[in-house]
């Protein structure tokens, strides 16, 4: 039987305690990479948003995990594959069509489209300044990375 600590209990570290495995350019690198992957016929399907997109729900970075009707899509399954033991009361998986989440980004962006409006300008844009897309299916907001990340340790360590 496994159990987590209780959030009161952490030990949250305000620095780094150790060097970084990798580092944080051969982490992106990496992601390009895999977002990249190769079919049957051996062209590649790219998921332009991969990594940018976190569940509204669980916090959680969306998986770019599917390719339904010739479109990518991105999915959370609110930790179905994680150690932790599914709840009954956890919600369904949630699945976001790259296509929509393109033309959501497309009215958020607010000032991200200073080095280009396409689909292609606006993600590399919310890399660059370290933002991502937060959403439940219905609401859409822009958010710094960091931010996120420690929400998600907070909500599920």
């Amino acid at each position: 039987m496994q159990r987590w600590n209780p959030a009161q209990d952490w030990a949250i570290s305000e620095h780094a305690v150790h060097e970084a495995l990798v580092s944080e350019q051969d982490f992106i690198a990496v992601q390009a990479i895999r977002a990249a992957r190769p079919t049957e016929d051996g062209s590649a399907r790219t998921y332009l948003l991969a990594g940018l997109i976190r569940c509204g729900i669980c916090h959680r970075r969306m998986e770019d995990a599917h390719w339904v009707h010739t479109r990518p899509g991105y999915r959370c399954r609110h930790g179905h594959s994680s150690a932790r033991s599914a709840d009954a009361a956890r919600p369904k998986n949630l699945y976001i069509r790259a296509d929509r989440a393109i033309s959501k980004l497309g009215e958020l962006r607010n000032g991200l489209d200073r080095g280009g409006s396409t689909p292609e300008d606006l993600a590399h844009r919310l890399r660059h300044d370290r933002l991502v897309i937060m959403t439940n299916g219905i609401s859409w907001i822009i958010e710094p990375a960091e931010e996120q990340e420690t929400e998600a340790e907070k909500a599920h360590p």
